[in-house]
């Protein structure tokens, strides 16, 4: 090749990867959301927890998080976040679950959610951060009812938040909220009263839809957004999934019962009497029911069998079979009626005082819907199967951080259609999944 042609050469790749793109990049620009003081409140969804327990990861990948990222790249934005370890903790002082191998009773292993660590770091609750490093503009706490939100000295019973209030004694989180003048805020209540009783088997009561702050679901919400939004700020608050979708309702099949010749004459020679028969094979499990004789019967088609279940005893301890699961681990039929329907109520209330304060809501419905029927973006396909899924974390509730990063963007969606912004997406891709050893 010639010096010359190599000069041509030279000049016309110069030429073409010097050249300005041919669409013209619409400018970023946050229309009318003012974020230089972003207010998020909500449950364990808001605050980060995911993998069982509040976590490093969680936090910085919550979808408040992002969102204040997103916002960053128009203009700086400060959002303060109580952050805590990586190994984290939840109430029961656990650490965060990770992929990695597991032995059970039968002495077979397999890769598995196992916890990080023998317990979770105790030096993250009991004591208070708000001096020297709050006020804190992620106000999510984890396993927050929206009946709690402005109730004065909220920490005594929860120490989450009692890490972060202002005051111990009278700090309610609407208060610390307020503090914070915000100038726009999201909110994600009610989804977390709902699991607070459906991860309990329903044990625990769903709050009323309606009653006045601090009985009644529509009564506090009214509460919250009324002062939010006395304050003159903008804000945005999404509505409820149907969270019996989630992996932690759906990854047990009801027939999950496999037993051999031998166990199905053993079983039959127990419950027969009862009007209760096994097969060799796939069987409904067995669960306790008051209403039933002896207290016990099969489940049937629709009932759910939760993802807490102890999978030892039931493989070699015959939970599920000559001992039935517990309540506290199963969803019957008229559960699951009145979760769709509180659901809904929550849902009606939402839409009519959000319309009563000119708060915009987010569809996240549609978005977890989405997840239940397998959403792609950028060649990958994010859905509700437990680990392999890949939007929700291992404890099967909460999203994992590329599963956030699709609600953030949900909102971004809304708000720069609905405050003439153009807020830039975050990348879904840059955000990890589950991670395997």
């Amino acid at each position: 090749m010639t010096l010359n042609r190599l000069y041509i050469i030279t000049i016309i790749l110069f030429t073409l990867f010097s050249c300005k793109p041919k669409f013209e990049i619409k400018d970023t620009s946050l229309g009318s959301v003012d974020a230089t003081s972003y207010v998020a409140i909500g449950g364990s969804s808001t605050a980060g927890y995911s993998d069982g327990a509040l976590n490093l990861n969680g936090q910085e990948n919550s979808y408040a998080s992002i969102i204040a990222k997103q916002f960053n790249e128009v203009s700086p934005t400060v959002f303060n976040q109580p952050l805590v370890s990586t190994i984290g903790i939840n109430l029961d002082g656990n650490s965060r679950l990770i992929m990695g191998y597991k032995t059970d009773c039968n002495g077979e292993t397999s890769l598995s959610p196992v916890r990080e660590a023998a317990s979770g770091d105790n030096t993250i609750l009991g004591s208070n951060i708000y001096t020297g490093s709050g006020p804190f503009n992620n106000m999510g706490v984890p396993e927050l009812s929206t009946l709690e939100v402005t109730t004065s000295g909220f920490g005594v019973s929860n120490p989450y938040y009692s890490r972060i209030t202002s005051d111990g004694i009278n700090g309610s989180i609407l208060g610390d909220a307020l503090l914070q003048s915000p100038t726009f805020f999201s909110v994600r209540l009610g989804e977390q009263d709902i699991l607070n009783s459906a991860t309990k088997g329903t044990t625990v009561i769903l709050p009323l839809t309606s009653g006045p702050d601090g009985v009644g679901f529509d009564g506090s919400l009214d509460a919250i957004l009324s002062a939010l939004s006395g304050t003159g700020a903008n804000g945005v608050i999404a509505d409820i999934p149907y969270i019996l979708d989630y992996p932690f309702f759906t990854t047990i099949p009801y027939d999950g019962l496999e037993i051999d010749a031998a166990q199905a004459t053993t079983l039959n020679q127990v419950f027969n009497p009862l009007g209760i028969s096994f097969q060799v094979g796939k069987n409904p499990f067995t669960i306790e029911d008051p209403s039933s004789p002896f207290n016990v019967r099969k489940m049937v088609p629709g009932e759910l069998v939760l993802l807490s279940v102890p999978l030892d005893s039931v493989k070699c301890m015959g939970m599920g079979s000559v001992n039935a699961i517990p309540d506290k681990y199963i969803l019957t039929l008229e559960e699951i009626d009145s979760i769709k329907v509180r659901i809904d109520e929550y849902n009606a209330a939402i839409g009519q005082i959000a319309s009563d304060y000119g708060v915009t809501v987010v569809g996240l419905g549609q978005l977890y819907d989405g997840f239940n029927s397998g959403t792609t973006y950028n060649g990958i396909t994010l859905s509700t199967e437990f680990v392999s899924g890949g939007a929700f974390s291992l404890d099967g509730i909460n999203l994992n951080p590329r599963g956030q990063s699709m609600v953030a963007n949900k909102f971004i969606e809304l708000m720069n259609s609905s405050f003439n912004a153009n807020i830039p997406f975050a990348d879904p891709i840059k955000y990890s999944g589950i991670i395997f050893p």
